[in-house]
């Protein structure tokens, strides 16, 4: 089935990914782990909310915790061009029919929250504060070295309809997985930043978040991680890699926190900034589409994924099954 042309007017200008809420059981436990372990920066913290930031990074926060009795993602959350964005935003939004609210957020300005075509809760600001900048503070480097947040992947039941509605809000697919058998999509990614993805979809039970990405500096971070995890308890939360995906040419790691939220350590894809940027068509069957070299994907990388706070799911409408490691 053809990608649809991506759409260079949208009708509001998102600039990129910002941040994700996890609803989390044990803040402390997960305190420790995105502090010591992945090395993300507490920028503020309270008894029930942790805000974090990574190392290039001078917006308050990539990543909320916020103490929940259950664990579940509370909203994705976009970076606007401009004030005017939000208000075109809104219209867009409450004209396709989406719930729409203005909510406060602390350390954002006005912040839209609505939800995309499978309920999944969205959430638009323009302005947060601006923090002065760490990068070149070595002391402070810590686990892997996170650079940046760079990306969300979800499970949704309906790959074509998330390539489709994301679309029409400027996303460009880069590349993407076809099902020779039915011609509709497996899985697909897209973006606005200019990378490989800001957020990309994979065919399964959703809406459901299946990984939160990070970029650091080399492969050999990663392998540090691997080293620091495997001596500090968490060996058990190594889920796959380290390897090197066919799609995005990246060097990953997947990882599990305490509430099995999954992240995965990335880098070294490769830009996308021309707007007529062919997209790269991937068969299913073909196994160096999602691991280049490395082993398979165990069965829990196309099962396991974290709910969208109240938002029910839905089986995959495509029965079609990848490689997966024995």
């Amino acid at each position: 089935m053809p990608i649809p042309a991506p759409n260079l007017n949208p009708p509001f200008n998102i600039v990129r990914l910002s941040h994700v809420e996890f609803g989390v059981t044990d803040l402390a436990a997960s305190r420790t782990f995105y502090t010591q372990t992945l090395g993300l920066q507490v920028t503020d913290e309270d008894a029930d909310t942790i805000y974090l930031r990574a190392m290039e990074e001078r917006g308050h926060h990539c990543l909320v915790l916020k103490k929940k009795p259950e664990a579940g993602i509370d909203y994705l959350s976009y970076k606007l061009w401009s004030e005017d964005d939000l208000d075109k935003a809104h219209a867009w939004f409450e004209g396709q029919g989406h719930a729409v609210d203005w909510v406060e957020r602390p350390y954002q300005g006005r912040t839209l929250r609505t939800h995309d075509c499978f309920g999944a809760p969205m959430e638009f600001y323009h302005k947060m504060d601006r923090l002065p900048p760490i990068h070149q503070k070595y002391e402070l480097y810590r686990g892997v070295k996170p650079l940046r947040i760079d990306h969300f992947n979800c499970f949704v039941p309906n790959v074509d309809m998330a390539v489709a509605f994301y679309g029409q809000i400027g996303f460009r697919v880069t590349e993407y997985t076809e099902d020779e058998e039915s011609g509709r999509l497996w899985a697909a990614w897209t973006h606005r930043k200019g990378g490989v993805h800001d957020i990309a979809f994979t065919n399964g039970t959703g809406p459901r978040l299946h990984h939160t990405a990070f970029w650091v500096p080399t492969p050999l971070n990663i392998i540090d991680l691997l080293d620091l995890m495997a001596t500090t308890g968490y060996v058990g939360n190594i889920e796959r890699g380290p390897g090197r995906h066919g799609i995005s040419n990246a060097f990953f790691l997947y990882i599990l926190d305490p509430d099995g939220h999954r992240i995965e350590i990335y880098c070294s894809d490769y830009q996308t900034v021309d707007p007529d940027l062919e997209p790269i068509k991937w068969d299913l069957k073909d196994p160096q589409r999602q691991t280049l070299w490395g082993a398979p994907a165990p069965k829990s990388w196309f099962e396991h994924g974290s709910v969208f706070t109240g938002v029910g799911t839905r089986a995959a409408e495509l029965n079609a099954t990848p490689i997966i490691a024995p």
